[in-house]
């Protein structure tokens, strides 16, 4: 018989490149561990740990007064130490740097974070108290845009409300108060722009906005004063006088009474309160007077 020939197939090229490929791959791994093993090894900078990070930023925030590169030290314990204790603490006072640094924006987002993270731990109090003071602190001049001043009451009513025993609700109710006063100064700086332009309805509409929601701020007796002008150049006596009259009863011995006093006796009138007028209405709404 015949003996059948046995064909053995070649390799491709390509596929004798991918087999000494293969082949080489173990090898260059061997030479790589040599070299590590000869010396040559990866750098590994070993943790700082987290008690140090966090004490180095208290120095330099308390002793070296240096909340910037305290800051630093702070957000290293995060990110070295990520969700430990330590961590949370130093979340807190990165916050608490930057606003120290008056650097408001970079301390907003630490606190809104710290808050995100641990809205229930005790410090969150603290937490929102630094967003609102720090759009407090950020508070334009009267002639400018009040965003921030309406940022900031929000912010901290926030902690009034979430938080009403805690000591940061105190200190926030006072600067409600003083936004809350900086907000009404700006409605008395339009209203007063436009009475001098004889805009006098446009004028009563600012000064009724102090009256309506900011009646306990110090801008309120002026605007009834103002109000006591408007609506005796337009000729509406009856709403003049009560404004005269509600700016006495509730601020007899204010000077601004006796300019609106004065103001409506001039004109061969007297203050008198209208029951019916929206003055009238809004102070009795808040139980005023």
């Amino acid at each position: 018989m015949r003996k059948r020939s046995v064909t053995v197939a070649r390799p491709h090229r390509r596929d004798r490149a991918v087999v000494r490929l293969v082949l080489l791959l173990p090898l260059l791994a061997f030479v790589a561990g040599c070299a590590n093993f000869f010396g040559e090894k990866d750098e590994v900078i070993p943790d700082v740990p987290a008690d140090r990070l966090y004490n180095e930023g208290v120095y330099l925030l308390n002793e070296k007064k240096d909340p910037k590169e305290a800051a630093k030290k702070f957000e290293e314990v995060d990110r070295q130490h990520p969700y430990s204790e330590w961590a949370r603490k130093a979340l807190l006072m990165s916050a608490y740097a930057y606003y120290d640094g008056r650097q408001y924006e970079e301390a907003i987002t630490a606190a809104k974070r710290y808050i995100s993270l641990h809205p229930g731990t005790p410090d969150a109090a603290y937490a929102m108290y630094l967003v609102g003071a720090s759009h407090y602190d950020q508070i334009p001049d009267v002639s400018r845009d009040q965003g921030r001043t309406e940022k900031a009451i929000a912010a901290l009513e926030e902690v009034t409300r979430k938080f009403p025993n805690s000591e940061y609700a105190a200190a926030a109710r006072k600067k409600i108060e003083l936004g809350r006063d900086q907000l009404a100064a700006k409605e008395m700086d339009v209203g007063r722009f436009n009475e001098n332009q004889k805009n006098f309805i446009g004028a009563i509409n600012r000064f009724k906005v102090v009256v309506t929601q900011y009646q306990t701020t110090r801008e309120v007796e002026e605007a009834l004063f103002r109000l006591t002008e408007c609506y005796m150049m337009l000729g509406i006596v009856p709403e003049a006088q009560t404004a005269a009259a509600v700016l006495g009863h509730n601020f007899p011995d204010s000077d601004w009474y006796k300019d609106a006093y004065n103001l409506v006796k001039g004109g061969g009138f007297e203050p008198e309160e209208n029951k019916a007028s929206w003055m009238s209405k809004a102070f009795k709404k808040l139980g005023v007077g």
